[in-house]
C-alpha cells in the first residue's frame, strides 16, 4: 500500500513538474513573439519608452486592447485581437517618435484613430493662415491637433476620457474658439455583433473600440459666410501587396457613386476600380493616391483587407446623407459644403523620392453645424478588426461591406 502511494506521489511530482516546465516554454515562446517587431507587445514597450500609455482592455477579452496617448492627443496608437504577441493593426513612425522631434507641417506620428478638423483648405481651413496660397510650404497642421497633449478627464481599464481648449484662426481670418472633448472605449463582443448587426464571432479572433468626439463653439456664433468646423477622425494602418480598400456606395440618389479621386492627380485603372456596390482602392503603400466619397453616395461602413495576412478591418461612423460637409481640396471653394464624409488614402513616394510612410488611411468626417455660442457638434467613429478562419470573416466582409473576400481579392 505504501509502495503503491509512493509510485503515485512520485507520478503526480513528474507531472505536476511537466506542466511547469509546459508552462514555462509556453511563456518563454509568449515573450519571444511578444519581442518581434510588428506584435503588439513590441508597439507597447517602445511606445512605453517615450510616453505615457494608457492600456485599455475589452470588458470581456483580456486580450482585446488598444494603446491610447494623450500626449499625443489622445489617440489610439494601435491595438490587437491577441494581447502581446498578437498582430499590432496601427501604422508607428518609430523614427519620429523616437527622436522626440517637432517636423514643419505636421508630425506624422502614426496611430489608427486621431482627432482632426475639417476643413483641410479652402476659405474655411485652419490649415492655412489668413491670405497665404495653398500650396506645401504654406500648409501647417494647427498645434492642438498635432503637438499638444490632450488633457485626461477620467480614465478605466476600459475607457479614458479627454479633453482640451483652444482658439483657432481660419484662412478668412475668423476667429473660432473651441472646446475639444473626445472619449475611446472599448467594444464587448456583444458591442460588436450589435454594431456590425451580424450573428456571431465564431471561430473569429476580433478587437473593436469607438471614439465619441465633439467640439463646442465655446466663443462667438459661427456663420455660413466667415466659416465653421467640423470633426475628421484618420486611421492609419499598415499596408501589404495584397491589402485592399473597400469604400461600399449606395446608388439611391445617383445613379453612379459621387467619387472624387484626383485629391492627388488621376489614379490609374490598376489601383481604382468601381465596382456595383463598391470603390476598390490598392492600399500598397507604393502609389500617393486619395479618394472621396459624397454622404449621397457613401454607406456608414468602410473597410480593408488585407488577404497576405488574413485581416479584415472595418470601419463605421455617423453620417447624415442630408448633412453638409466641409470641402478639403487645397483651393477657394465656390460651395464650401460639397465635401466628403469619406476618405480614403494609400501613402506613396513623393516627387523627390522621400516618404512619409508607407501607410494607407481609413477615414471619416462629420457634418458641420453653424453652431451658436455653447452649441455642440457630435461624430462617432468605430474601428474593428477580425481575424482567423476565412470563410467566418468572409461571412462578416459580406454582411457589412456587401463583398466577399474572394471578390475583393480578385480586384487587383
Amino acid at each position: 500500500m505504501k509502495k503503491q502511494i509512493s509510485i503515485i506521489f512520485i507520478i503526480a511530482l513528474v507531472t505536476v513538474g511537466c506542466q511547469k516546465q509546459k508552462n514555462k516554454q509556453e511563456k518563454t515562446v509568449e515573450e519571444t513573439m511578444a519581442s518581434q517587431e510588428g506584435t503588439f507587445g513590441y508597439d507597447l514597450a517602445f511606445l512605453k519608452k517615450y510616453k505615457p500609455v494608457i492600456l485599455l482592455t475589452a470588458p470581456d477579452a483580456e486580450k482585446s486592447q488598444a494603446i491610447v496617448v494623450a500626449d499625443y492627443q489622445g489617440r489610439v496608437m494601435t491595438s490587437t485581437t491577441s494581447g502581446d504577441s498578437g498582430t499590432s493593426f496601427g501604422w508607428l513612425n518609430y523614427a519620429l517618435i523616437k527622436s522626440g522631434a517637432h517636423k514643419p507641417h505636421i508630425n506624422a506620428l502614426g496611430g489608427e484613430d486621431r482627432f482632426w478638423l475639417s476643413p483641410e483648405g479652402g476659405q474655411f481651413s485652419v490649415y492655412f493662415k489668413k491670405g497665404k496660397p495653398f500650396t506645401f510650404e504654406h500648409w501647417q497642421t494647427p498645434a492642438v491637433i498635432d503637438s499638444e497633449p490632450f488633457e485626461v478627464v477620467s480614465s478605466g481599464s476600459s475607457s479614458v476620457k479627454f479633453r482640451k481648449t483652444t482658439a483657432l484662426e481660419n484662412n478668412a481670418g475668423t476667429k473660432l474658439n473651441l472646446l475639444i472633448e473626445r472619449e475611446v472605449k472599448m467594444l464587448s463582443k456583444t458591442e460588436i455583433l450589435e454594431a456590425l448587426e451580424v450573428s456571431d464571432l465564431d471561430h473569429l479572433r476580433a478587437t473593436a473600440y469607438t471614439s465619441i468626439n465633439s467640439i463646442t463653439n465655446t466663443g462667438a456664433d459661427w456663420n455660413r459666410e466667415t466659416g465653421t468646423l467640423g470633426i475628421w477622425i484618420l486611421g492609419m494602418f499598415k499596408p501589404s501587396p495584397k491589402t485592399t480598400i473597400v469604400a461600399p456606395f449606395s446608388t439611391e440618389h445617383a445613379a453612379k457613386p459621387l467619387l472624387t479621386s484626383n485629391y492627388f492627380g488621376d489614379i490609374p485603372g490598376d489601383r481604382l476600380v468601381t465596382g456595383n456596390a463598391a470603390v476598390f482602392l490598392k492600399a500598397d503603400g507604393k502609389f500617393r493616391s486619395k479618394i472621396g466619397l459624397s454622404p449621397k453616395s457613401a454607406k456608414n461602413v468602410a473597410g480593408s483587407y488585407d488577404a497576405e495576412k488574413g485581416i479584415l478591418t472595418i470601419i463605421s461612423y455617423d453620417i447624415d446623407e442630408k448633412g453638409e460637409y466641409l470641402k478639403s481640396t487645397w483651393e477657394m471653394h465656390k460651395d464650401p459644403f460639397g465635401g466628403d464624409v469619406l476618405n480614403a488614402y494609400n501613402d506613396g513616394p513623393l516627387e523627390d523620392g522621400s516618404q512619409m510612410g508607407p501607410f494607407y488611411e481609413l477615414e471619416s468626417s462629420s457634418k458641420t453645424d453653424i453652431l451658436k455660442k455653447n452649441e455642440k457638434l457630435v461624430h462617432r467613429h468605430n474601428t474593428f478588426h477580425f481575424e482567423g478562419d476565412k470563410v467566418s470573416l468572409n461571412k462578416i466582409s459580406l454582411a457589412v461591406l456587401g463583398v466577399t473576400l474572394d471578390a475583393i481579392e480578385k480586384t487587383f
